[in-house]
């Protein structure tokens, strides 16, 4: 299995990357994690327009999401249009959200470039890839994913507060991309963001092998986040994430 970061910017993309997207591929299968603001034109860094298999949204926030509306213009108008659609595993609302974002019908709505299914807790596979979803803790109906290929295990957080789900979902996990848009702070809200030290109590927890952080919000001081995981009690390696890193887990 290889991950490679498109994105890793929290809330909106930075000067050095686009917000949360993460490519992940197994046997010539080409799935996205998430598909937010400014991911679509950097994605084609790494893989051809039309080359993407399946999608999993997280959740419906416009830097996990919104690129699927430029990604339908590529595969509605381009120049062997109409292209198969693509199965888009997502929170319920999202054909709704999406449609309403673009300006057009609910009805078809982008259903002419993509297959939703509706997320629940639970297992199931997309490709060669064996995923489990599960509920984590932001204010939106928001999933994190355990993606496993070949006897290796990718998590990734979602946006989330501290989040017990997070933990079963990250178990024995060889990397767990795990946000931390969060500076340890006063008074921080609940059940909205990890801050780095939250991310590493929960990766020490999980006992997985490699953290690395995401979600890097542009205002925040990155090398302080950094820092402050260090103190979260995880032994293996932690690294900040970074648009266009590759991890090859064989």
């Amino acid at each position: 299995m290889k991950v490679t970061i498109i994105g890793c910017s929290g809330s909106f993309p930075g000067p050095d990357s686009p917000a949360s997207c993460y490519l992940l591929e197994a046997e010539g299968f080409r799935m996205l994690l998430d598909f937010g603001s400014g991911a679509l034109g950097t994605l084609q860094r790494h893989l051809g327009l039309y080359d993407i298999d399946a999608v999993l949204l997280s959740h419906l926030h416009a830097d996990h999401c919104l690129d699927l509306c430029g990604y339908h213009v590529a595969r509605t108008y381009g120049p062997a249009a109409p292209y198969p659609r693509i199965p888009v595993h997502a929170p319920a609302d999202a054909p709704r959200r999406l449609a309403a974002a673009y300006g057009m019908p609910e009805e078809p709505g982008m259903e002419t470039a993509f297959r939703f299914v509706r997320l629940a807790p639970g297992s199931f596979d997309v490709g060669p890839f064996a995923v489990t979803a599960g509920l984590v803790n932001h204010p939106v109906e928001t999933y994190g994913f355990r993606v496993s290929h070949g006897g290796r295990t990718v998590a990734y957080s979602g946006d989330t507060g501290e989040s017990a789900e997070l933990v079963k979902l990250a178990e024995n996990a060889d990397l767990l991309l795990c946000e931390a848009s969060f500076l340890e702070a006063p008074d921080l809200p609940p059940g909205l963001h990890l801050t780095g030290r939250q991310a590493a109590e929960h990766a020490a927890e999980a006992g997985v092998g490699r953290l690395v952080l995401t979600h890097l919000v542009p205002w925040n001081d990155h090398a302080s986040v950094l820092a402050e995981a260090s103190g979260g009690g995880f032994d293996g390696p932690i690294e900040l994430a970074r648009s266009g890193a590759v991890y090859d887990l064989t």
